[in-house]
């Protein structure tokens, strides 16, 4: 066996800091869902000796529960029973041996959650041989890359894939994490051969303020669609050597894939259309079975094997690599007392990239109050891509000649 095919096959946990990387970003994130508006230690990597407790991450007994249940749900720690062993760890370090003793044991499954900004998030739980088949496919397409610049955490899907499997089929090579490094810090770190594993929140910073990018590096970006002038400006001029799409969600991994800016996503070798159903796909999973799968987008069919994304079916809208849901927002607006209506949707691309609210005060009401009160209601209720960006106050909805809402302007 190749040292290539022996790095690809060996277990992901074991690469020198993945599996703290991995576990550090999902303890911030299940942090990030018990504490809206909370401040979240995030730098990694932490310490070994970092505590768990109230005297190191500052976790009470009932966050220590709900972030040791968040791990062994991810890791599937259950299917060796170190899962209570888990909780009784002082130390981060303490926390990654465990894990890492229950992965030796059992890691052909792994759980990922959806990243919709519901409250009820969705567990989808994966084959690791379905997920290093992706890996592999994708391998094919980055022959010659050298290092993995990451702007994704670890533990979501497309982390994992990108920033944990994917190193291991490019014979093992080095992973940086530059989620706390500026858009304009980033040429300077930048060489041939680098792929920036990104989204597309970050890639607009990127293409605003990074200036000129060093040759023969390129970007691979996921979580939501990359729009026509993002696409452009990322590659008209050779800002990168050349921009990967992939499309998929946490319930299907990846799906598609396509070189910006062509506007049709290729199918991957292991998906096909479902001829029965045109908003399905059939999977042929590892073990040679096959699998119907739902797309969370409408889609319109170029080929058998080639599909343009035309938007989702439920309405969500993507805020920083997260699916949210306006209508939800709208709901906690609408429970403040002084609101009498409110609307919210995405701000036009010449406005930002954030959700915005239009609200109608309640007789009486003073705006300028208002507006503050509705900001600290948002931060206790809402998670930070929820949280509207612009209120804009009147005292009736925006409406159209056909009396439809419409949209407004900041």
């Amino acid at each position: 066996m190749s040292v290539a095919l022996e790095l690809a096959h060996s277990a992901w946990y074991e690469a020198p800091g993945t599996l703290a990387r991995f576990l550090g970003d999902a303890i911030a994130a299940e942090l990030r869902h018990l504490r809206p508006g909370g401040a979240t230690p995030e730098q990694f990597p932490w310490p070994l000796e970092l505590s768990m407790g109230e005297d190191g991450l500052g976790l009470d007994s009932i966050e220590r529960l709900s972030v040791a249940t968040t791990l062994s749900e991810l890791t599937q720690l259950h299917k060796s029973g170190l899962d209570e062993v888990l909780l009784n760890q002082r130390c981060f370090g303490d926390w990654l041996d465990v894990v890492a003793r229950g992965l030796k044991q059992y890691s052909a499954q792994l759980v990922f959650r959806t990243s919709g900004s519901t409250g009820r998030p969705k567990t989808c739980v994966h084959a690791l041989a379905d997920l290093q088949r992706e890996a592999e496919y994708l391998a094919e397409s980055l022959v010659g890359t050298r290092r993995i610049i990451s702007a994704v955490p670890a533990h979501h899907i497309y982390g994992f894939l990108f920033t944990v499997l994917l190193p291991l089929h490019l014979d093992g090579i080095e992973v940086i994490d530059v989620r706390h490094v500026t858009p304009s810090a980033l040429p300077r770190m930048m060489a041939s051969g680098d792929l920036l594993v990104s989204h597309p929140a970050h890639l607009a910073l990127v293409a605003r303020f990074a200036g000129e990018i060093p040759r023969g590096v390129s970007a691979l970006t996921s979580t939501a669609p990359c729009p026509p002038q993002l696409a452009q400006a990322l590659t008209i001029g050779g800002a990168f050597d050349r921009v990967l799409e992939i499309y998929g969600s946490s319930e299907t991994a990846g799906v598609g894939m396509r070189e910006v800016p062509a506007p049709a996503f290729q199918l991957m070798p292991f998906w096909t259309r479902d001829e029965a159903d045109a908003s399905r796909l059939v999977r042929v999973e590892h073990d040679g079975h096959e699998k119907s799968v739902a797309l969370q987008d409408r889609v319109e069919w170029v080929t058998d094997h080639s599909f343009v994304v035309c938007g989702r079916i439920d309405d969500a809208v993507q805020v920083a690599g997260t699916n949210v849901f306006p209508a939800r927002v709208r709901e906690v607006l609408l429970q403040h007392p002084d609101v009498a209506d409110a609307a919210v949707r995405l701000m036009d691309p010449s406005e930002g990239a954030r959700l915005k609210a239009f609200v109608v005060p309640a007789a009486g009401v003073g705006i300028e109050r208002l507006c503050i009160e509705l900001d600290r209601w948002a931060v206790s209720r809402l998670s930070a891509p929820e949280r509207p960006k612009a209120f804009t106050f009147g005292e009736r909805l925006p409406v159209s000649d056909s009396g439809k809402r419409c949209n407004w302007s900041l």
